[in-house]
């Protein structure tokens, strides 16, 4: 997958408004986070925003498929990430929206618990 820091710039500056919004390079990609909560990660200039059982009927009314990629042993894995509409790139309000539902779906996902160090 091919990283571009100018698409990647450019969905920075335009969902400033979420909070503090940074990139983090993953696996040829980026993922998004907005105040430390991944919400959306970048692949082949395509952003693609967390869903859950709450907003992916959102996704799938437009017909958007679910972020995929190839594994080692050959299968494909999918996430529930989907991709905005790309009209949705051209007019900041409607790509904020969007980008909400992708932070709204992340706060809800269960939290992860981090794996314990062994204490020495």
């Amino acid at each position: 997958m091919a990283k571009s820091s100018e698409f990647v710039s450019f969905l920075l500056e335009q969902l400033a408004p979420l909070g503090h919004v940074r990139a983090k390079s993953m696996f040829g990609s980026f993922g998004l986070y907005a105040d430390e909560l991944f919400f959306a990660i970048v692949a082949d200039d395509i952003l693609y925003l967390k869903a859950d059982d709450i907003n992916r009927a959102q996704f799938e009314a437009l017909h958007l498929a679910p972020f995929q990629y190839a594994m080692k042993d050959g299968r494909v894995a999918q996430l529930n990430f989907y991709p905005i509409p790309e009209a949705a790139l051209e007019e900041p309000v409607e790509l904020l929206k969007w980008a909400r539902e992708g932070v709204a779906a992340a706060l809800r996902a269960p939290e992860r618990k981090k794996s314990k160090k062994s204490k020495t």
